[in-house]
């Protein structure tokens, strides 16, 4: 057997094995709620792109964490601004890579500011949520407000809350009604609730 021939050989029989170590196997990680699902339209910047998305997707609904991040994080890399988010939602939740808030914010910035609207969503609600630092609801609300012009529902439900709590906005009850009401006709639990208790003319606590 001539040297390149067993050079070959030997590549494919180690491959494996070092692909193993490249990918580290993760836990059972929770399955993603439906506001946890990845944008399932990409923006391929080159002809064929799309059907690697879609493998990234495939990878991500089998909860093939780590070769998801690895497909998304390639199209990212790549100017796919889709892609930008769904490696932002495994940065955040730890799967197929490190958790990394700070990167997932900043993967997330880039796509919001391309004018994805799932991505502007979720950079509001990592400010909403304080996973960068302090809660700051005053860096999340233009990002709702530009996720809710364009109907996204939860961003719709934040939207109210900080409206009818007047929290860093003076206190607009109508308007709470009128984004409630938005977010309930796109099912958002508890949504009609809300809108419920406004409409009653109840003094209405915090969302728990």
């Amino acid at each position: 057997m001539g040297p390149v021939l067993l050079l070959f050989v030997l590549l494919l029989v180690a491959s494996p094995a070092l692909a193993q170590q490249s990918t580290p196997l993760l836990g059972d990680a929770p399955f993603p709620t439906q506001q946890e699902q990845p944008d399932q339209q990409g923006a391929p910047p080159i002809p064929g792109d799309q059907a690697m998305f879609n493998r990234g997707t495939a990878y991500f609904d089998a909860r093939d964490y780590v070769h998801a991040y690895q497909v998304f994080y390639w199209l990212a890399d790549h100017d796919d601004v889709a892609a930008m988010r769904n490696v932002a939602l495994l940065k955040r939740r730890g799967w197929g890579t490190a958790r990394d808030p700070q990167g997932a914010l900043q993967y997330l910035k880039q796509a919001a500011d391309a004018g994805l609207t799932t991505a502007q969503s979720d950079l509001a609600d990592m400010y909403l949520n304080g996973e960068v630092g302090p809660p700051d609801p005053q860096s999340a609300l233009p990002w709702l407000e530009a996720a809710a012009k364009m109907n996204h529902p939860t961003a719709q439900f934040r939207l109210a809350e900080i409206y009818e709590r007047g929290q860093v906005v003076p206190r607009d009850v109508a308007r709470a009604e009128e984004l409630y009401a938005q977010a309930a006709a796109r099912g958002v639990p508890h949504a009609a609730d809300r809108l419920a208790i406004l409409k009653s003319g109840a003094v209405s606590p915090p969302r728990p």
